[in-house]
């Protein structure tokens, strides 16, 4: 009688130390493909990047094919936002389930440095179907450059990794976050563009389309996002 094979639940147990080695490398990684797809200098139709959509109140939308899946790109000019009151709002993970109705928890595991977290983002039974019953464990590095740009680079941790330090719910399915992350520059009049990237792999049996167009709707969060930090400015002006 044959049995089946039961499933595989591999972890990595790694010294501190090490997951700040690992992470480090992969985060400037991350910072640097972020940058690159913000830099508006290279956008001459030759790095990859095909408008999808480019509205009148400053909203352009992109995408650049990479395997069977999208890379999406949003990019916002947000008036009388500052780039510091922006990123306040985005990375105030408390908060977060008031920009992405869909994420049911989202909490700190560790503190890596100052400015490199891991993260746990968990979406629930009542979440659209491409979203049910999804975790990822993911890194979140925060830098400023020189020039005063800030950049939040996000994405998952390896499987084995991310197993030894959260073991996976037995009813959730552990998808990878493949590139994430915002852009965010300083412009005159306390304003900003905002650039955020993603890519994402559910996990699970997923038409392609279906994959896609959770992609985009990740992209939309950027204008709940918008509306916060314009209330959070409002609040501070009075």
């Amino acid at each position: 009688m044959s049995s089946t094979p039961a499933p595989c639940t591999r972890s990595w147990s790694i010294s501190e130390d090490s997951l700040r080695r690992y992470v480090q490398f992969a985060s400037e990684s991350c910072i640097q493909e972020l940058l690159g797809a913000s830099d508006t200098n290279r956008g001459n139709g030759n790095d990859g990047w095909k408008l999808l959509t480019d509205l009148h109140n400053g909203v352009e939308i992109s995408k650049r094919t990479s395997g069977s899946l999208h890379t999406f790109r949003s990019r916002w000019v947000l008036r009388s936002v500052s780039s510091q009151q922006f990123i306040t709002v985005a990375n105030a993970i408390d908060a977060a389930k008031q920009w992405d109705s869909d994420l049911v928890e989202a909490r700190y595991i560790k503190d890596v440095e100052d400015n490199l977290s891991i993260i746990r983002l968990r979406f629930g039974d009542n979440s659209k179907p491409l979203f049910r019953n999804r975790e990822f464990i993911v890194y979140e590095r925060r830098e400023t450059m020189e020039d005063g740009t800030l950049v939040v680079a996000v994405a998952s941790l390896p499987k084995e990794i991310a197993a030894g330090l959260h073991p996976k719910q037995s009813n959730a399915i552990r998808g990878v976050l493949l590139q994430s992350g915002w852009v965010v520059e300083k412009l005159d009049h306390n304003s900003c563009v905002v650039t955020y990237v993603v890519q994402l792999d559910p996990a699970g049996w997923l038409p392609k389309c279906f994959v896609n167009r959770f992609n985009t709707k990740l992209v939309m969060i950027i204008e709940n996002l918008r509306k916060l930090a314009q209330s959070s400015s409002s609040e501070v002006d009075i």
